[in-house]
């Protein structure tokens, strides 16, 4: 029994550096560069949420890639070229590696939002120049894109961002103006049909939006009026605003939202102010601001992403081009920092393989 304890140390010794013992896989996240047109690849210890970074990343993306999505399979990534108005497709090695799979797949004009249903069936693209949603399905065993018919589809705006409800139902699209939009659009096969009652009227600029993994609540971050505002999705994917919304906040420039793994935590990047607020969501959909926010951040944090087990986040700040790690205790959402990581330009995306 000595004996075979000893192996064990040494076995979990031997591997420190790569993982910690008893991790059955790996953990990589990946993060847009547009001004170098480029990805930058790490491999994240699912332990302490510290990263690090691959051999081979930089990796060469398409001109001023924007926004990145990973399939559910952990097998492909996407990354939406607004330099080039298409999107690519890059496969996934076991170890992290991006290999970029030709041609790219044409999108609209200045494609800067992606989103995927969460079944990886269909990818969605917002294009800010032609005011559209280009949609694509995708093959499950190569991960290419092929165009609805149809697509582009026009949306009479500029995508700020864009949401698929967690049954695959209903895409949501903010737009910009005071009062901001929310277009909603119910989903078959793909096209996009608008629902009943759209737009549905919110805060001024409302750049950040969030979904809960119920699909029955939707949060928008309202920039210009410092405000979250609450919303009940219906049956039909029509909106509802809660009685109290919107939440008016002390912080500035509410720009990115993030709905933790539990769904018990809205987390708010706050641009002006550099910080995240937090929020505890009752069981109405309601906010409620958590003690000890806010947590502060780099200068001008721009979006946040999650690993999949929703004990770290990752932030991405827009004036110092870096990424931080947080650690996110479960029992109370209260955020820790981990560590600081250069990038070497403004990031744009974050995303983690499931």
């Amino acid at each position: 029994m000595l004996k075979k304890a000893a192996a064990l140390f040494l076995v979990c010794a031997s591997v420190a550096t790569w993982v910690a013992c008893g991790t059955t896989s790996s953990r990589y996240l990946y993060a847009a560069i547009p001004a170098s047109s480029q990805i930058v690849a790490y491999r994240e210890d699912p332990n302490s949420g510290v990263l690090t970074a691959l051999a081979g990343s930089n990796i060469t993306a398409g001109p001023s890639v924007q926004s990145l999505v990973i399939h559910p399979s952990k097998k492909y990534l996407y990354a939406a070229n607004a330099g080039e108005n298409d999107v690519s497709l890059f496969t996934i090695s076991s170890a992290g590696a991006l290999t970029e799979v030709t041609p790219r797949a044409t999108a609209g004009t200045l494609p800067n939002l992606l989103t995927m249903d969460s079944a990886g069936t269909f990818l969605y693209v917002g294009n800010a120049g032609s005011l559209s949603i280009s949609v694509f399905s995708i093959d499950s065993g190569t991960g290419a894109l092929t165009a609805v018919a149809g697509s582009p589809f026009p949306v009479g705006m500029s995508p700020l961002s864009i949401k698929v409800s967690p049954s695959g139902g209903f895409l949501y699209v903010t737009g910009a103006g005071s009062p901001g939009i929310i277009e909603a659009f119910s989903l078959n096969q793909g096209v996009p049909t608008v629902v009943s009652g759209s737009p549905f009227f919110t805060g001024t600029d409302p750049y950040g939006l969030a979904i809960d993994s119920s699909g029955t609540h939707l949060y928008t971050a309202n920039k210009l009026d410092n405000s979250i505002s609450e919303f009940t999705i219906n049956a039909d994917g029509s909106l509802t605003e809660l009685s109290d919304s919107p939440i008016g906040e002390t912080f500035t420039g509410p720009v990115a939202l993030l709905i933790d793994q539990s769904g018990k935590y809205l987390y708010v990047a706050n641009q002006a102010s550099s910080d995240l607020s937090a929020y505890s969501i009752g069981s109405d959909g309601a906010l409620t601001l958590l003690t000890g926010s806010p947590f502060t951040t780099g200068s001008q944090p721009s979006f946040i992403a999650s690993d999949p087990s929703g004990k770290f986040l990752f932030v991405g700040n827009q004036t110092s081009p870096v990424i931080q790690s947080y650690s996110l205790n479960t029992s109370n959402g209260i955020l820790t920092s981990v560590a600081t990581y250069s990038v070497g330009g403004t990031p744009t995306s974050i995303v983690v393989t499931p």
